[in-house]
């Protein structure tokens, strides 16, 4: 199996050293984990990364208290090779429904799948969107290059706790 490599960005790397440090009061380290396998199952890469909740995240949230939600929810992941969105991925690759959507407690976890032909590219971004094209994205990150061969198979699993 290949070694974890967590990476995260400036403005995550505080949260991340308290979450390494003492998880239940600050966490987990990471909010978005990768694993790519191959044609058989092996893995080739699990990758932990921090993710930004984006404006339309923040507002997303806080829309689900009301009695009568107005705002979309979750119901879609993409990946892309592009840096630096804000209220989309730079460069979408692919864009596929949540494979599943699960609460316990304050921890929401979502998860995406990517089969082999489905976006086979040198990924660098995802996020979390309200709709299959378009919509609101609510949370985004980059990494480090994931490279997706044809015959490779994705799973992208991002928790968002609310504290």
């Amino acid at each position: 199996m290949a070694n974890d490599s967590v990476k995260v960005n400036a403005k995550g790397f505080s949260r991340y050293l308290l979450g390494c440090i003492c998880p239940r009061k600050f966490g987990n380290p990471y909010h978005m984990k990768a694993v790519l396998t191959d044609e058989v199952g092996n893995v080739k890469l699990v990758m932990k990364v921090w993710n930004t909740v984006t404006t339309a995240g923040d507002n997303g949230i806080a829309d689900q208290i009301l009695a009568t939600p107005t705002l979309g929810k979750p119901t879609h992941m993409a990946v892309g090779t592009g840096t630096g969105g804000t209220t989309a991925l730079n460069v979408e690759n692919d864009r596929n429904a949540l494979t599943s959507k699960t609460r316990a407690n304050a921890v929401v976890t979502m998860v995406g799948s990517w089969a082999a032909g489905e976006a086979t590219a040198a990924l660098t971004e995802a996020g979390i969107f309200t709709a299959a094209s378009g919509g609101d994205m609510w949370t985004y990150t980059t990494f480090a290059v994931i490279n997706k061969g044809a015959s490779d198979t994705l799973q992208i699993t991002w928790t968002i706790t609310i504290s």
